[in-house]
């Protein structure tokens, strides 16, 4: 199978009533062990590229790695696994037509941070070309607080999307899909502890989604594909391997599975994991470092990152999106 869109994978997720996992890819390891979850899982799959990660791994390399996985795919797990190639929060027209013009399938342009009207004529001019390109589009309402490519938004900053605008939005720009802001926010970091609660046991709990919101924007536009952005859970076992090993990462709090899980089943047809896979792979390699000091190759502390990758990813597949065995 070549690389696809996401229109017929969004399509079968609303109508299922599970969420397709997005998972930002930098590195040959990361990609081996998210596809080879998903091939095991038998769920299709939507591998990201960011703009920072354009820069640190190259256009044209994470293509290539991208289009190895798909043929390792076919040559096998016996069935055709449906992989969607995506920008992640693209930030201008050029650098989405140069993703469209380099074979991606699907690309973000996230203007949200932007008034109205111009969020939705830079918008429009990215789907115009992508549609006659045959490649989809993301846009964004709302702002998500947390660290995205090295770009800090404050909770100030940040704000939920307005249910009011979305149907306006989605028709003067023809996107195909919409993320929107209804408490998730990027990074390790998603919540100071002061915004959080702690629980009997001192362990800080977030605060939670905003579901009032995706139930108006769904009512607003039903049957229309809904992104959730900054939606990892960060795992605090792997916050405490990497606490425990040399790290310093205080307080580091994600969104609830069990939220994640209830608006996969509600409007929501797409989760992007941002930190998650980052964790698994930091810790794995902190803890092989420090039961083995002698050791020096990078196939050596690489090969479990990317075994704890594998991991993950297939724990999101079956208990946060649901969509294994969709493929």
């Amino acid at each position: 199978m070549a690389i696809v869109t996401t229109k017929d994978m969004f399509a079968k997720a609303y109508n299922g009533g599970y969420a397709i996992g997005a998972f930002n890819v930098n590195n040959m390891e990361i990609i081996q062990g998210i596809t080879a979850a998903a091939i095991e899982e038998h769920a299709p799959l939507i591998l990201q590229v960011s703009k920072g990660a354009r820069a640190y791994a190259n256009h044209i390399y994470l293509m290539k790695l991208i289009e190895a996985a798909i043929e390792d795919a076919q040559e096998n797990a016996g069935f055709d696994l449906p992989i969607a190639v995506h920008l992640d929060h693209g930030d201008s027209f050029e650098l989405c037509k140069s993703c469209i013009d380099g074979g991606f399938s699907s690309v973000m342009i996230d203007k949200s941070g932007l008034p109205f009207d111009e969020n939705i004529a830079i918008t429009k001019q990215v789907v115009e070309y992508a549609h006659d390109h045959g490649v989809v589009v993301e846009a964004e309402l709302g702002t998500l607080a947390g660290v995205e490519d090295e770009v800090k938004v404050s909770a100030e900053d940040s704000s939920y999307t307005r249910p009011e605008d979305v149907q306006e939005f989605v028709e003067r720009t023809g996107c195909d899909s919409l993320a929107i802001a209804i408490g998730t926010s990027h990074g390790a970091y998603k919540f100071t502890a002061a915004q959080c609660t702690r629980d009997e046991n001192g362990i800080l709990v977030p605060p939670p989604l905003r579901f009032d919101i995706l139930k108006e924007v769904e009512k607003r536009l039903p049957g229309f594909p809904i992104v959730l952005h900054g939606s990892s859970s960060v795992p605090q076992e792997f916050v405490k391997l990497i606490n425990q090993y040399g790290g310093k990462m205080p307080d580091a709090v994600g969104i609830p599975e069990s939220q994640l899980r209830e608006a996969a089943k509600m409007a929501v047809c797409k989760i992007n994991i941002d930190s998650d896979l980052r964790l698994a792979m930091t810790a794995s390699i902190r803890q092989h470092f420090a039961e083995h000091p002698d050791h020096f190759d990078p196939r050596q502390y690489l090969k479990p990152g990317r075994e704890a990758i594998k991991k993950m990813v297939q724990h999101k597949l079956v208990n946060v999106l649901g969509c294994n065995g969709k493929a």
